[in-house]
């Protein structure tokens, strides 16, 4: 991959791509399989906390409002308390799950779907380009891809940027990258909030 030196902090090095702007960490600071989930299982998420939906409301409202009704959906990277997949449920949606720890269902990644989330997930992704390809060829033509993840901005920012030190973050991305990535799908691209985004498919396909 072409790419330059972004960031330097005292864990970690940060790499910009030079074509899609995907700010990212080479692989020997990702942690092992077992560490990785072990950080995983302290999150207290669940379809009970009012909080968490409130949280995944800020996907969830925008993005239930470009549905029709009586989609078939997948949450991906749902977590050990999946609760999005939850709430389209209860608004009369049917609705798949995918984690590569805690739902590991190779099946569900072969079928297709109306829309999918990724709420806080793609930040996590080792292999963003191909994870997120595979995906997209799971969305029917028309259909929406929703993305929750918090962008990254300038190298200043970047520098003091909080959401960079969780060590199972290795990814970010940035509104350019997003742009990248509809550009390449041929998408609608909406940015529903400040860290929410939106990708239609085109009714022809990708």
């Amino acid at each position: 991959m072409d790419a330059n030196v972004f960031c330097r902090d005292s864990k970690r090095t940060y790499l910009r791509c030079n074509r899609c702007h995907l700010i990212y960490v080479p692989p020997q600071y990702f942690l092992s399989p077992a560490e990785e989930i072990a950080e995983y299982r302290l999150h207290q998420n669940s379809p009970q906390d009012p909080g968490y939906r409130r949280f995944l409301g800020r996907l969830f409202v925008p993005l239930l409002k470009r549905l029709p009704e009586k989609c078939r959906g997948l949450d991906f990277g749902s977590g050990p308390g999946p609760t999005l997949s939850v709430m389209f449920s209860e608004t009369g949606h049917t609705m798949s799950i995918y984690d590569h720890f805690f739902a590991p269902d190779q099946a569900v990644l072969r079928d297709t779907y109306d829309f999918i989330t990724a709420s806080e997930v793609v930040e996590h992704l080792h292999h963003p380009g191909l994870e997120l390809d595979k995906l997209w060829s799971c969305l029917k033509p028309g259909g929406w891809l929703g993305i929750m993840t918090k962008l990254a901005l300038d190298q200043e920012a970047f520098a003091s940027w909080h959401y960079k030190n969780d060590p199972t973050h290795v990814v970010f991305f940035s509104r350019a990258t997003c742009q990248w990535l509809a550009e390449r799908w041929q998408a609608n691209l909406v940015f529903a909030d400040k860290d929410v985004i939106l990708l239609q498919k085109s009714t022809a396909g990708y």
